[in-house]
């Protein structure tokens, strides 16, 4: 899939970014997510995992700002990694409205929660501040398009791993996406939960 597919907005922002043409992985990745189906993107650093998803959320979301529910979540190992995607989504979306929020393990859970309530459309956590937020009824998934786990091979930790399949059995209905540099026990694993009718899109 080229970036002249896209939405104007994301268009836009990518020229204004100097991206000319998608990467290999991306070409193949970003058809099959437009599609909307489950997908795991398996590729090494460098092959532009981070760009294909933020892109995809950008265009899921049509580039602007909605209600008050999040309708991408995007789980990420720590607070240094949901930070740094943050600053990253931030870039693209400088001329957008959409609402990018953070949420990790330090700050007071009902600061975050109230923050969320105000309306953000993206919200990125780790797996435990996601769960803690879920249990006290602090976000709102019934909106949700799109659920993300970046970098996965984190997900070894046990408890990254149990927090984060806690989630998916209480969505109606979104699209899931897994990206990593490779395929781990546990990521495999993620097959038996919401990933059973997934595709794969691996790169060596």
């Amino acid at each position: 899939m080229s970036f002249k597919k896209l939405n104007i907005p994301l268009k836009e922002a990518l020229e204004r970014l100097g991206y000319e043409n998608p990467l290999p992985f991306q070409k193949k990745v970003l058809s099959k997510i437009k599609s909307g189906m489950n997908l795991f993107g398996i590729a090494p650093e460098g092959s532009g995992k981070t760009t294909a998803l933020i892109i995809s959320v950008i265009q899921k979301l049509e580039s602007e700002a909605f209600e008050d529910a999040p309708r991408a979540i995007i789980v990420v190992k720590d607070k240094e990694a949901a930070l740094e995607l943050e600053d990253t989504f931030k870039i693209f979306t400088r001329y957008m409205d959409l609402r990018v929020y953070s949420a990790y393990d330090q700050p007071d859970l009902d600061v975050q929660k109230g923050d969320i309530y105000e309306g953000m459309d993206i919200v990125i956590a780790t797996p435990n501040k996601l769960f803690r937020l879920f249990k006290a009824t602090g976000i709102n998934v019934s909106q949700l398009k799109l659920f993300i786990v970046d970098d996965a091979e984190f997900l070894l930790k046990n408890s990254a791993y149990n927090d984060l399949i806690r989630i998916p059995p209480h969505i109606t209905k979104c699209q899931y996406l897994i990206f990593s540099t490779e395929f781990n026990s546990k990521i495999e694993r993620l097959k038996d939960s919401f990933m059973a009718h997934s595709e794969e899109v691996v790169m060596k």
